[in-house]
């Protein structure tokens, strides 16, 4: 059923999620897929969780080196590549753009804990302040927005993954806060 959601999202859009239409999809009835799902909201978070560990995975996949600069752009180029590899997955999981959703505490969870990940990276940098973390996080899902809006199946935004990731470093890897 979430492989039928995710197609459904994938070819109409995140609104085109429907519990009829999605019951057609995965060959059941709606009685059945409320079996599984008590509502639309239920699937999205089961959706969200399934996004999320799939980003926590690829996380998990980088290599770790004695050069934590390589390694923050290494995964800088990995997140921007899993983003605009799949828009609804990365509306879902960043932009959190579906009217009256919120992720239930476990699902969101595996996105902390992929933030976590990223922020330990960033302490191996010299950054440790949340502000610049703040900062980081905007840098790099800004890129992905401008990707997404302006270029999709382009690479004009993602190609500045490098660029912005050594001026971030530069001004920031002191740990200072300006």
């Amino acid at each position: 059923m979430l492989a039928a959601a995710w197609e459904l999202v994938r070819e109409q859009g995140l609104a085109a999620l429907s519990l009829r239409e999605l019951a057609r999809r995965a060959g059941v009835t709606t009685p059945t897929l409320y079996a599984y799902f008590e509502s639309k909201n239920a699937i999205l978070d089961a959706m969200f969780a399934q996004g999320a560990q799939a980003f926590l995975d690829l996380k998990a996949t980088l290599p770790v080196t004695d050069q934590p600069a390589e390694d923050l752009l290494t995964e800088a180029r990995a997140f921007v590549t899993f983003c605009v590899s799949d828009i609804p997955r990365y509306q879902l999981l960043f932009q959190h753009s579906v009217p009256g959703f919120t992720p239930s505490p476990e699902s969101y969870e595996l996105a902390v804990a992929a933030l976590e990940r990223t922020r330990e990276l960033l302490a191996r940098n010299g950054v440790h302040d949340q502000r610049q973390l703040d900062i980081w996080t905007a840098i790099t899902t800004g890129l992905v927005d401008q990707q997404v809006s302006n270029d999709p199946g382009g690479d004009r935004w993602s190609g500045l993954v490098d660029d912005v990731t050594r001026m971030f470093l530069a001004q920031y890897a002191s740990g200072e806060s300006v």
